[in-house]
């Protein structure tokens, strides 16, 4: 009887997932356990599909996608904007992105009256400086939200240009055909920012040459300051601010010397793709996904198969391969609950956005209601913010 009725209270209370749908009528989407799926929905360029699913107590990945107008005012431009945010340490500062990267996007695109790097830019670089106010707001009430932080992955479609900006580990890969051959490779078009990677660790050694200590091989993986894997993020503000680096924030996030210049950075690494008729789709995900499939079977996967409900099949092999890992049924890996099914995998995004070469270059939207789709089914009203229920390691993105 008390567990029917604690079901039925739940029922009543969970979040609407249909809240995302802000606007147009192609938004929504499914839950399936701690998975959420959208199958299929239109973009200004096409089709897309979204996943999510959830490992973590509190689920830190978020994402969104949207799509026509990307500016504040009404000349445009117009386009697709899609971003994927993984969080490490809480969910607050991947909510924190969602609710506030696009809009200041759209300011900027509005102040230029065009796209561009510079854009891209001011509205990442004007989110970490709104979430570093909001740390220091709530300092005295919640200091361990100074531990708090998130990679950062945006897409962005517009008149025939695909714009790729990057902070931390999360990858976009794009599916481009052969004309020769018919088949389908994969370009990866993000930079990542992870010490496990020699080139990060070089770049880290050569920004703080008076630190031996900057990079720590801890447990057999490489951590900035044996603390996290990333080496740029929004957030983390006790690795970029000496004054959240101290009491009362959790030792094993204090550092013994203090430090004079940030460790971490928040300038994303930008690239600029000129689409061409064979480029195909791209897929942007959480290194959830990518711990587990190599770029090009991510590709072969949404070449081979139908676009509707592909990102779910994605995260699905990416699982099946977490489980395999485990010597353990994918069926009895979906029977794990969140906050336990972290030890078997991380929280994983993915979108999949297809590219509809007919209509790369339109310039307009008059015709097209404007898309805004949340992944993961939780509905956080804005501002409202979670503290981490127990102190977890920081990168374990």
């Amino acid at each position: 009887m008390l567990a029917e009725l604690m079901n039925y209270l739940t029922a009543c209370f969970r979040p609407s997932s249909s809240r995302y749908a802000r606007t147009g009528s192609d938004a929504g989407g499914k839950q399936d356990g701690l998975l959420w799926y959208k199958d299929l929905g239109q973009h200004l360029h096409g089709e897309f599909s979204m996943a999510v699913v959830q490992a973590n107590n509190l689920l830190e990945d978020q994402s969104q996608i949207e799509s026509g107008s990307l500016s504040s005012s009404e000349s445009g431009p117009y386009g697709t904007f899609v971003g994927v945010y993984d969080g490490h340490g809480g969910p607050e500062t991947s909510r924190f992105i969602n609710d506030h990267l696009f809009h200041h996007l759209k300011r900027f695109t509005a102040e230029q009256q065009s796209m561009s790097v510079d854009v891209i830019c001011r509205s990442i670089q004007a989110t970490e400086e709104g979430f570093m106010s909001l740390v220091a707001r709530q300092w005295s009430m919640k200091p361990q939200i100074a531990s708090v932080g998130s990679c950062c992955l945006v897409g962005l479609i517009c008149n025939g240009t695909l714009y790729i900006a990057n902070l931390g580990d999360s990858r976009a890969v794009l599916g481009r055909a052969v004309k020769a051959t018919g088949e389908v490779l994969a370009m990866q078009l993000s930079s990542e920012h992870n010490a496990s990677i020699e080139s990060v660790r070089h770049e880290l050694q050569s920004l703080h040459p008076d630190d031996p200590n900057i990079v720590v091989l801890k447990h057999n993986v490489w951590r900035v300051k044996g603390l996290i894997q990333v080496s740029r993020s929004i957030g983390d503000a006790y690795l970029k601010k000496p004054e959240f680096n101290r009491e009362p924030l959790y030792v094993k996030f204090r550092l013994r010397e203090p430090f004079k210049r940030p460790i971490l950075s928040s300038e994303p690494s930008i690239t600029v793709h000129q689409l061409l008729p064979h480029d195909k789709f791209v897929i942007f995900a959480s290194d959830g996904l990518w711990e587990h499939l190599s770029n090009q079977d991510a590709v072969d996967i949404v070449q081979n198969n139908p676009c509707k409900g592909i990102a779910k099949r994605l995260v699905k092999a990416a699982l099946q391969e977490a489980a395999k890992k485990r010597e353990m049924r994918y069926s009895d890996l979906k029977k794990i609950d969140r906050g336990v099914r972290r030890h078997f995998h991380d929280d994983t995004t993915v979108i999949v956005v297809f590219i509809d070469s007919n209509h790369v270059s339109r310039a307009s939207s008059a015709m097209f209601n404007n898309v805004s789709v949340r992944g993961g089914g939780v509905n956080v009203p804005p501002n409202i913010l979670e503290p981490s229920t127990t102190p977890i390691e920081a990168g374990a993105t």
